[in-house]
């Protein structure tokens, strides 16, 4: 059975592949520009330009219908790592911050954007709360949930 920050983890992916599909689906012609890119590489004897400009829209409608079932899907691990982790906080920081990491990967492969230098100290930082987060045992999260009660 899967553990649920596993299900955290991959809730992140799948939120960062839904917001890549989203841009891809109604941002600007990242489609239209790598469907022309992608067949100018495959062969040079054919001007690719008119079957790009209807092919982009079928293209847009896949990416529309990946957006809702990324979605979906990640909705439901989220949920299923609410369930299984120990508290509620431990679930949401796993799933932001591979969320965070997998949109950076993903937005340097597909489209080459790279970040500044705040933008990985932030990262870092999410990273070593969750950290601190994962390090406390249930029985010591357990103990400090008693001593507020009292």
């Amino acid at each position: 059975m899967i553990q649920g920050p596993v299900y955290a983890l991959l809730a992140g992916v799948l939120g960062a592949a839904a917001s890549l599909s989203a841009k891809l689906s109604f941002g600007a012609d990242y489609l239209r520009e790598m469907c022309e890119s992608g067949l100018s590489d495959w062969t040079t004897t054919h001007d690719w330009t008119t079957t790009c400009d209807w092919l982009h829209i079928p293209l847009r409608l896949l990416c529309g219908g990946l957006l809702f079932a990324c979605n979906a899907v990640m909705w439901t691990f989220f949920s299923k790592a609410l369930r299984q982790c120990s508290s509620s906080a431990r679930a949401t920081v796993t799933a932001t911050a591979s969320n965070f990491i997998s949109s950076a990967v993903l937005g340097r492969v597909i489209f080459g954007e790279s970040h500044a230098a705040l933008w990985w100290t932030g990262i870092f930082l999410t990273l070593c709360g969750l950290l601190v987060l994962h390090g406390l045992t249930p029985e010591t999260l357990s103990q400090e949930e008693g001593k507020k009660d009292k």
